[in-house]
């Protein structure tokens, strides 16, 4: 394992038993079996590793949410199905992250305290695979989307329902019944966006136009006798 992975490893089981603010750089040096000095020439505060920290919360959850988004893809699912599993990957891994930690409201509010641009960056990413999803899945179960609605829209609708469902719930617990509400909700919104697209008929062949009737030679009138007709 490389330096900085055990450090963050350890930071985030300091963070996790002690809380932001009574945690110190010399705990999370403790726990890396690093002297405070040598934890300074990879951090130099507490708040960079915080944000380090949060950083790597926040790309592991990106990763789980488009590994659940490709395998219900596969899978066939529904484009709520599809959505709300990388949602559910996702929230699943960021509250994994700081499982049982007595702290974790503080957690969450000191992520946003300590770490804004971190989170602003994060929620940009999250809309951007949001709508990439929403597009790609449109086009191959041919739906469409309500009028004025865009990908990108229907994305930034789903976050802020996330982001609702969070301020009243801060620390997301218990984990399966926030999931639940938010299920209902986010399932609620995508139902209201999407309409399916007629199915296109199969263009009819064209009538085989009839052979021209071929024209019946003209019988000669029978002569009479002496060669007249």
């Amino acid at each position: 394992m490389k330096p900085r992975d055990r450090i963050l490893d350890a930071a985030m089981a300091v963070f996790r038993r002690h809380g932001f603010r009574r945690s110190s750089i010399e705990q999370a040096a403790e726990a890396a079996g690093l002297t405070r000095q040598a934890l300074y020439h990879h951090f130099e505060s507490k708040e960079a590793l915080f944000r380090a920290v949060i950083e790597r919360v926040h790309e592991d959850a990106l990763a789980a949410e488009i590994a659940a988004v490709n395998a219900a893809e596969k899978a066939g699912g529904s484009l709520a199905d599809v959505l709300f599993a990388g949602i559910s990957a996702r929230l699943q891994q960021f509250i994994a992250s700081f499982d049982g930690s007595p702290h974790i409201e503080e957690l969450f509010s000191e992520h946003l305290l300590q770490a804004r641009d971190l989170y602003q960056k994060y929620a940009g990413l999250y809309v951007a695979q949001g709508a990439a999803t929403i597009e790609r899945v449109c086009r191959r179960q041919r739906l469409a989307l309500a009028k004025g609605m865009t990908p990108e829209g229907l994305a930034r609708c789903v976050e802020m329902a996330i982001n609702g469902a969070k301020s009243a719930n801060p620390g997301m617990q218990p984990a399966d019944a926030f999931l639940r509400d938010l299920t209902v909700m986010a399932r609620t919104l995508i139902a209201g966006a999407v309409v399916s697209l007629p199915k296109s008929r199969p263009a009819r062949p064209a009538a085989k136009k009839a052979p021209p009737k071929k024209a019946l030679p003209k019988k000669s009138a029978p002569k009479r006798p002496g060669g007249r007709t």
